[in-house]
């Protein structure tokens, strides 16, 4: 990439679509500004950091960072708030009407990577985080067809899964039934010279393990018209379903 090239990547357009066209952020849509400036949508995001306004005020910049910028320490560290809270901001509006179109565009164009597993026959997958905490665990990809999850082909080091969540997927493939997958029925079965091996699958003596790992994921939905379901609304306004 010539000198030219690489200063336009740090001068143009506003820092919203520079973040977005960083290496390893090919996950992220762009989040509308109107989303962020709106306060309902940020609600319980403040007492998490410790340059929220200064963070806040980076990300609405017209301009993006340039290399002086890069260079000072003070930015630096409003950066860093800035990523994460633009990634928590994110995590709510991908579940917005808006934020679900983008995504789904990006799936269907395999933006996401495909599915590792050889008997899914690249699958196209989603991403997805195991927590809804900052600096838990980095974003992973899920795998509609087989329901698993794993690490991405770009590993995306720092992009942390809170900054997806962990119902995304799930909420996508419902709101779009198109991209309903049935699971599939194709399972690797070892064999000896053509034999089954007693005890592993496809043996008559195989058992399926009696205890397995459950995780339950707690949805939280930034609509406004959550408010109106007093049953299941917190203070915020956040519908919360439990999915196990």
């Amino acid at each position: 990439m010539s000198d030219d090239s690489e200063k336009s990547q740090l001068t143009d357009g506003g820092w919203i679509a520079w973040f977005c066209s960083l290496e390893d952020h090919h996950f992220f849509c762009e989040v509308d500004e109107e989303f962020i400036r709106d306060s309902f949508n940020l609600y319980g995001l403040k007492p998490k950091f410790s340059h929220y306004e200064e963070a806040l005020e980076m990300i609405l910049q017209p301009d993006c960072p340039d290399e002086e910028d890069m260079q000072n320490e003070k930015f630096l560290r409003i950066y860093q708030d800035a990523s994460d809270l633009y990634g928590l901001i994110h995590a709510r509006f991908i579940l917005t009407p808006r934020g679900l179109a983008i995504m789904r565009e990006k799936y269907l164009s395999g933006r996401f990577g495909t599915c590792p597993r050889v008997l899914c026959e690249r699958q196209n997958v989603l991403p997805l985080g195991l927590s809804e905490d900052l600096r838990t665990s980095r974003v992973k990809v899920y795998c509609p067809k087989c329901e698993e999850i794993y690490i991405p082909k770009r590993k995306c080091i720092d992009v942390d899964g809170a900054y997806f969540g962990c119902s995304f997927p799930h909420i996508l493939l419902s709101a779009y039934t198109d991209l309903t997958v049935q699971p599939t029925t194709s399972v690797y079965i070892p064999k000896i010279y053509g034999f089954k091996i007693y005890k592993k699958k496809g043996s008559k003596f195989y058992q399926q393990p009696e205890h397995l790992t459950q995780m339950s994921y707690y949805c939280l939905l930034y609509t406004s018209d959550a408010a109106d379901d007093l049953l299941c609304v917190d203070l915020g306004g956040r519908r919360i379903i439990k999915k196990k």
